[in-house]
């Protein structure tokens, strides 16, 4: 074993995931040091002790066993640490000026007297006591890192928990390790459950089964279902934390005590809802049934005042369209489904018209960017997320839990609109419409558009299905095909796909293609010769518009492994591109990438082309795409820019936020509209391969459709109607309260 001490002069290599870290280290002599860095920075000082070993590529390093971080002990030394970056706040000329005044008490000044900073020039009081902040903040973290190890807990979740609580850290774990499944996200049951594990709690205890009981629960919410059947709550639980369902049982009579869930009764089984998701669908329920008011009409003005708006615009309704715009004249919620090319676009446009007559203040908004986006462009009116809509704003908190949000726009401080029109409405969860809702004052007209037949929403609940089904509402079908959009084999296979009809594959078409293969690696092939030479050509786009949608994550035509091979064949290593590892995926300058959660408080501006900042919000969500524009080692960061120009900087602890996005799953392209689409299908579970996915899919194309793999494959979703269960009850709620 050796000691050596000396300069981080260096960082060579750092995975975020396990703090593994190769930096130079500069002494006596410099060094190569490997090991478990967690928060070291180039610039810091430390000791190292380790063994030495000799690399065959690399020559003489030491592997560290132990290392601390240890203040410079001369005054040279000491600058050169503060002038590193290190300390938020402090650069080469304040560094100086610092060292200059305190010499080796400079430390210790900063520590236990940061006020006497401010003696001089440049630093505030404030300022002083930020630095000071600063060093006590790192000095922390990096204590909370090291002592987090021991408990397997990576060091950027590590960084999250310190976030979180602070110097509360460590009390916080000791009283309920539970506690971080429900708090930090990331970091579920299992994880907390190996910590509890680790630091001696009872496996039978009180505290692990109900925090066991709400991990399924909360599972069921990922799945998409605002509740979940007792028994199956019961045997999943039990499978889960290996304990007799007794203790279950008994711990779901607490949890109830205590209104963490809900229990109730759906046709003659028990069921069980976690308390926000029962009383968000209990408030949806009643504010849409307060909205479903009628407005007083002139029905011989409507007709004569739609009549001539079709004239103007030189369009022709049919008998479901212009009922569509009666009804959202009359009534407060009217809803309008329909499949592509049945006129959704011309009977909003009809409906807007009508009511800017009025001079009414119209509202459009979507869920995601890309869907406002395309709203925008179909009707010619301003459209915005929902999200957005609403006024977003991150939480107060230090930490940065992206559970934690806020709307500017509620109850207290509704919407001032006279008409809101929300497009894409299979997309809408419980979580968005409860929201919404609350934003939305009588008297208000609410237009539901969306089709029925796409998947459901990402997160909880089935809101149009439920809202359609609860009969409660005035529901306009759009099922005409118009005459233009029948000329597109896209749309018209769409809707054969609905029907449960075999398609033609027969390559005769001009927008619709079959690729056959049964063999996995040719299918890769195909693909990554499609999206990168054949078909940006063939629809005029850019490669990084065309979008790969598979129905999986795992196998060989599964996410991750396309998103191998198309990173590689798309954009593959260069000199001048710099690179990122995280959570096992190399992210290079260039790439394509998707958040894949909601993170509410994550700034972005936009900015004109002299780089000045024209507008700024808060808020990425699942499923926005982007592009990486610059990876900075240095501030330990990654800029990505978003649709519509937004500009995000990530760092690098969040990283576990996105992932390569040359291919997604269909359910994650939903609200989304691609110049092409190539479709891979070759084998997959039969509940997941059905008719609904295969729509979806289709229906995400503009220009082009590609499917490469098994035609066997296409007839089998063609065929299946089968879809996962999902447990919603907002029609039931509705219904309760018409009674």
């Amino acid at each position: 074993m050796v000691e050596v001490k000396g300069y981080v002069e260096k960082i060579k290599f750092k995975n975020i995931e396990n703090g593994y870290t190769i930096l130079e280290l500069s002494g006596d002599d410099e060094i190569t040091v490997v090991g478990i860095f967690p928060g070291i920075n180039e610039g810091e000082y430390i000791r190292v002790t380790g063994e030495e070993t000799v690399h065959p590529v690399y020559g003489e390093q030491i592997q560290m066993k132990q290392y601390e971080v240890v203040m410079p002990e001369d005054e040279q030394a000491i600058e050169r640490y503060l002038a590193s970056g290190v300390i938020k706040g402090i650069r080469e000329a304040t560094a100086k000026k610092i060292v200059e005044k305190f010499g080796k008490d400079t430390f210790r000044v900063i520590e236990q007297e940061p006020e006497r900073l401010a003696q001089i020039k440049g630093i505030s009081e404030n300022k002083a006591r930020q630095i000071a902040l600063a060093v006590e903040e790192k000095r922390e973290l990096r204590n909370a890192t090291i002592s987090l190890q021991k408990y397997g807990i990576s060091p950027s979740f590590a960084i999250k928990i310190y976030n979180k609580y602070g110097s509360m850290m460590n009390e916080v774990i000791r009283n309920n390790p539970y506690r971080l499944a429900e708090e930090i996200q990331g970091i579920g049951f299992l994880t907390a459950d190996e910590i509890a594990v680790k630091m001696g709690f009872d496996l039978n205890s009180n505290m692990r089964t109900r925090a066991g009981i709400l991990y399924v629960l909360t599972m069921a919410g990922g799945e998409g279902n605002i509740y979940y059947p007792m028994e199956e709550l019961i045997r999943k639980t039990a499978d889960l934390l290996l304990i007799d369902t007794e203790s279950i049982k008994k711990c779901l009579e607490e949890l109830s005590l205590d209104r963490k869930i809900i229990v109730r009764d759906i046709e003659d089984e028990q069921v069980v809802y976690p308390a926000p998701l029962y009383y968000m669908e209990l408030n949806c329920a009643k504010m849409l049934i307060d909205l479903n008011v009628d407005m007083e009409v002139d029905e011989v003005l409507l007709e004569r005042r739609v009549a001539s708006i079709a004239q103007r615009e030189e369009i022709e309704l049919d008998i479901q369209q212009k009922n569509a715009v009666s009804e959202a004249v009359r009534r407060g919620i009217t809803v309008i489904t329909g499949g592509p090319g049945t006129g959704k676009t011309t009977t909003i446009n009809t409906i807007i018209r009508l009511f800017d007559e009025e001079g009414l203040n119209i509202v459009l908004a979507a869920p995601t960017g890309r869907a406002a986006k395309r709203m925008s462009e179909t009707t010619g009116y301003d459209a915005q997320t929902i999200h957005r809509l609403l006024e977003i704003s991150g939480g107060m908190g230090r930490d940065d839990d992206s559970t934690s949000f806020m709307f500017g726009r509620n109850e207290s401080n509704p919407l001032e609109a006279d008409v809101i029109i929300i497009d894409e409405m299979s997309m809408v969860d419980i979580y968005i419409m409860d929201s919404l809702l609350k934003a939305i004052t009588v008297g208000t007209r609410l237009i539901l558009v969306g089709d029925v037949n796409q998947l459901p929403s990402v997160g909880p609940g089935n809101i149009l299905k439920d809202i359609i089904a609860s009969g409660a509402f005035n529901v306009v079908s759009l099922v005409k095909v118009f005459r233009q959009a029948a000329m597109s084999d896209i749309v018209q296979n769409a809707h054969r796909i609905n029907e449960g009809n075999l398609i033609k594959l027969d390559n005769k078409s001009k927008d619709f293609f079959m690729m056959q293969s049964l063999d996995s690696r040719e299918i890769a092939t195909m693909i990554r010769i499609l999206v990168k030479d054949k078909l940006p050509k063939y629809v005029d786009a850019p490669v990084h518009d065309i979008q790969v949608l598979t129905p999986m994550k795992k196998g060989d035509v599964g996410v991750e492994n396309l998103n191998r091979i198309l990173q590689e064949y798309i954009n593959p290593p260069a000199k001048n591109k710099r690179e990122k590892e995280a959570h096992g995926c190399v992210f290079r300058e260039g790439d394509k990438v998707m958040q894949i959660r909601n993170n509410y408080q994550m700034e972005w501006d936009v900015r004109n082309s002299f780089g000045i900042i024209t507008d700024r919000g808060t808020g990425i969500f699942n499923g926005d795409c982007g592009i990486i524009k610059e990876i900075n080692e240095f501030a330990g960061e990654v800029t990505i820019e978003f649709d519509e120009g937004k500009i995000v900087e990530y760092k690098f602890s969040q990283l576990d936020e996105i992932e390569l996005a040359y291919a997604i799953t269909i359910h994650k392209s939903q609200g989304s509209e691609y110049p092409a689409v190539v479709i891979p299908l070759l084998s997959g579970p039969k509940l997941l391969m059905n008719r609904n996915l295969l729509y979806t899919a289709v229906t995400r194309a503009k220009s082009c459709v590609t499917i490469v793999g098994s035609p066997r494959m296409v007839e089998l979703m063609i065929g299946n109607e089968s879809e996962t269960r999902r447990y919603s009850s907002l029609a039931l709620r509705i219904d309760e309260m018409n009674r």
